[in-house]
């Protein structure tokens, strides 16, 4: 079985980072293995505190999978500090695993900062270049391209832009774009490709970034190939949307495994 490998924030809620990653590298068909940066108390309602671990406990982690484990792709989530972003992409480069997913979370759905303002040039200068994709929200792809999004044109401008800071592709999720449909937006060895679903009415879509990279990750480690990943994982997020779960009082978590 491939073996993936997710380093992201713990979720005490179950619906996104850690928690949504095992779920969604296990049921599209890896291994999840975890390193966890932070640990948050969270809820389908909102974030009311988070602590970031030790950088030497995070080191640790990371070296005890590489140590033992044959790791086919790893996933990035949650990386609060400019220190943890820093001994991430040491490890990285260290162990230098050939398929890497960079998810640069940076804000909760219920708008609880989880990246320090300080963080995000030691994101841009030292983690992006090693992403085999990067995969911005809508939200995250205005802050790194500096412009705004509001649809399919002004996100493949977005796309372009963010491309230039080194990493090998980019994938802008148009969740919160304004088109009738779902559209995200691929460039990758200089042209697009897009991925469209139909836009599903819920508010139970707590944890769809880290549950979509992720999927992304393990169909990378499973050896397909960049676009057949995102198709796979495309069509896993929006049915996993589809059947989300109506539990908790605020935003609820899409249904990992829908099709049990």
């Amino acid at each position: 079985m491939k073996q993936i490998l997710t380093i992201a924030g713990s979720d005490s809620g179950g619906g996104a980072g850690i928690q949504a990653d095992i779920k969604s590298i296990h049921a599209n068909g890896g291994f999840a293995m975890s390193v966890i940066t932070s640990v948050t108390a969270q809820n389908t309602c909102e974030v009311t505190s988070a602590f970031d671990l030790p950088i030497e406990i995070i080191e640790a982690q990371i070296d005890a999978v590489f140590s033992d484990f044959e790791v086919s792709a790893v996933k990035t989530g949650m990386l609060s500090s400019a220190k943890i972003v820093q001994v991430v992409a040491k490890k990285l480069h260290q162990y230098s695993p050939t398929k890497i997913v960079v998810d640069p979370v940076m804000v909760s759905k219920s708008g609880f900062p989880l990246l320090q303002e300080s963080a995000i040039e030691t994101i841009i200068s030292n983690l992006i270049p090693l992403a085999t994709v990067l995969t911005p929200n809508v939200h995250e792809a205005q802050l790194l391209s500096g412009m705004k999004i509001q649809n399919v044109k002004e996100a493949k401008v977005a796309a372009e832009k963010i491309h230039q800071l080194g990493c090998h592709s980019v994938l802008v999720k148009g969740g919160h774009m304004e088109d009738e449909t779902s559209i995200d937006v691929l460039f990758s060895e200089n042209k697009f490709q897009f991925f469209e679903s139909e836009r599903i009415n819920t508010k139970n879509t707590h944890g769809t970034g880290c549950t979509y990279s992720a999927a992304i990750a393990t169909q990378l480690g499973l050896g397909k190939d960049l676009f057949s990943s995102i198709e796979s994982a495309k069509d896993y997020i929006t049915n996993a949307i589809r059947h989300s779960l109506a539990i908790g009082h605020g935003h609820g978590p899409t249904n990992h495994f829908y099709f049990l």
